[in-house]
């Protein structure tokens, strides 16, 4: 238990760290108030859930930490992330110093709710499925999940996920980041098609899954 606080603090603070350097630097100064306001309502958050994990389910905190991904096709999904992560808080920090499209603090502020939101439902679902991690795989007992919103649309998570990432522009004031942002749709949709052939092809009643729920993230659209 000790090993993995410590695990889960280390990546919780450098996770900050990098965040805070992306934003901050590229903007020049530590006024940046939207910078600020992102990091608080992603990072708080974040360590109470975790405090949570590791007080109630232990072994999902560990799956959640658990980032290494063995299939080929995830790799190129988390590298092109990695790449449009860069890319929003970089530019975001510019658009701030340079005030090129900055935009409102209404803007924002809908952005802040959108955004906190969507985390309320990231965190629902992980008090749904017990066999959620990080990696595509199959786990050891793992059963379908087809009820709470998983009776609504098949991967619940990205669709929490997506509302998160499309906010994060606007929260920083960014137009040019929320444009990065949109790159998120083929990725993440990339990510769930090969999850669902790993998925299909290891897990006991998937198949019939797909076939009585069949929308991935948003009902009747997508």
């Amino acid at each position: 238990m000790k090993q993995l606080f410590m695990q889960a603090m280390v990546k919780f603070f450098s996770g900050a760290a990098i965040m805070g350097l992306l934003i901050f630097v590229p903007a020049g100064t530590l006024g940046y108030w939207q910078g600020w306001l992102l990091m608080g309502i992603l990072f708080i958050p974040m360590f109470i859930a975790g405090l949570i994990l590791m007080k109630k389910n232990p072994e999902l905190l560990k799956k959640r930490l658990n980032a290494k991904e063995e299939e080929k096709e995830q790799k190129q999904v988390v590298l092109f992330s990695a790449f449009m992560f860069l890319a929003v808080f970089i530019l975001a920090g510019l658009n701030f110093r340079f005030g090129w499209f900055v935009l409102s603090d209404g803007a924002v502020w809908t952005g802040a709710a959108v955004f906190l939101i969507s985390y309320a439902l990231y965190a629902e679902v992980l008090r749904e499925n017990a066999y959620l991690s990080r990696t595509i795989e199959v786990q050891k007992e793992q059963k379908v999940i087809d009820t709470g919103l998983y009776g609504v649309v098949r991967h619940p998570m990205y669709a929490a996920t997506l509302f998160m990432f499309l906010s994060m522009g606007v929260v920083l004031a960014s137009p040019l980041s929320f444009l990065v942002t949109l790159l998120y749709l083929p990725i993440i949709n990339k990510r769930m098609a090969n999850e669902e052939e790993v998925l299909k092809q290891g897990l006991a009643g998937y198949a019939e899954y797909m076939e009585k729920v069949r929308y991935r993230v948003i009902p009747f659209l997508w």
